[in-house]
């Protein structure tokens, strides 16, 4: 998948008036890109879009317009965009009550690399996580965390002639799986692999 550059993105400008049909079409997109896996805990898959909808809103709410500006948000962004061996997730760990989020984050050091992708008829694959910065300590884990999944050929292919895809978490404190990942998630997904 193509990285984004300069030219691809709105002036501040033009992102006022496209933004309302913009977001709409993003939020509409992200809904088939989103995988709860279990009551605490959902992936977010990347793509090109999802991202240059993140860009748009930080050069937006921080009043980025100079060059060296918006070159570093694409710096920052651009590494999530899937290279079409792959699968790129943002992790994120979710509770609601701050203090039962602190006692999870504890018991769940690790969680990361314990998340699966399981396409039918092979083994599953599990992530390459934070490559930008550790995020977790020796007292607990963060409740943000980005996956890369790297496929083999035979995964990609399998996934993109339709295999059953279904995801799971196998962590001493967080065990859940999905069921079958719905069509319209599944074909997003494959877009997203050469």
């Amino acid at each position: 998948m193509k990285k984004l550059t300069r030219e691809d993105l709105y002036s501040l400008e033009k992102y006022a008036e496209k933004r309302p049909e913009f977001r709409s079409r993003v939020i509409g997109h992200k809904k088939n890109r989103s995988v709860p896996i279990g009551p605490h805990t959902t992936l977010y898959f990347e793509d090109r879009q999802t991202i240059q909808y993140q860009i748009q809103e930080m050069l937006r709410i921080e009043r980025i317009f100079e060059a060296e500006g918006i070159q570093e948000e694409l710096d920052v962004y651009n590494p999530l965009i899937p290279d079409g061996t792959n699968l790129k997730a943002t992790f994120m760990i979710e509770y609601e009550d701050a203090e039962v989020r602190k006692q999870a984050l504890a018991k769940m050091i690790g969680i990361e690399r314990s998340v699966q992708i399981q396409v039918d008829g092979y083994d599953p694959v599990t992530p390459i996580a934070n490559e930008d910065l550790e995020r977790e300590t020796e007292e607990k884990t963060s409740s943000v965390h980005f996956l890369r999944f790297e496929l083999p050929p035979e995964i990609i292919a399998a996934v993109k002639e339709g295999a059953a895809i279904s995801m799971a978490i196998d962590h001493p404190a967080y065990r859940y799986e999905t069921d079958t990942l719905p069509e319209a998630t599944r074909a997003s997904l494959a877009g997203d692999l050469d």
